[in-house]
């Protein structure tokens, strides 16, 4: 069983999650209208895997026996002044949640709810490869400067990336 501490800050990293699927989505869309596909296509299948993760925080409150309580999700930015600003703000976001994460462990671990620290692991690893991967992206960004060419080139490789196994159409 959930304490109420707990449930309440499971319940703010649902929404904190689904918020992140929308500011990719939100990314996607600004991508798409710069006709570079392969971003945007990144950008959605990380949208993808952040509700996949909103689902994994869904479902485990629901294991516990405690309630899931959605709230409003803020809207996104939608405009950014280059590929390279959309991956600084991916980057700072993505700070942003590995800070959650480790609160969260915190609170589990003050709470001495052994099950939540179990499953917040799996979080904090994944963390360190979110960051890890964006934090690629924009080394790369920043070593092509203004090279348009480069740019094209990255975002061939961009659209390689497939969309999570295990998507939320499964969950």
């Amino acid at each position: 069983m959930l304490s109420d501490r707990m449930q309440k800050a499971l319940n703010g990293q649902l929404n904190a999650e689904i918020y992140s699927s929308y500011l990719y989505l939100s990314m996607n869309a600004y991508f798409k209208s710069a006709n570079l596909d392969g971003f945007a296509s990144w950008m959605y299948a990380q949208a993808q895997e952040e509700l996949m993760h909103a689902m994994k925080f869904y479902d485990f409150v629901h294991q516990r026996g405690g309630r899931v309580l959605l709230s409003a999700i803020d809207t996104p930015p939608t405009d950014w002044d280059s590929p390279l600003a959309v991956f600084e703000a991916t980057l700072q976001h993505e700070q942003k949640v590995t800070g959650f994460i480790n609160e969260l462990v915190e609170i589990a671990m003050e709470e001495h709810d052994h099950a939540t620290q179990i499953f917040l692991q799996w979080f904090v690893t994944e963390q360190v490869e979110e960051e890890e991967s964006v934090g690629s992206v924009l080394e790369q960004l920043k070593l092509l400067g203004d090279a348009r060419q480069g740019l094209f080139m990255m975002d061939r490789e961009m659209a390689l990336r497939q969309a999570p196994s295990g998507s939320v159409e499964s969950a």
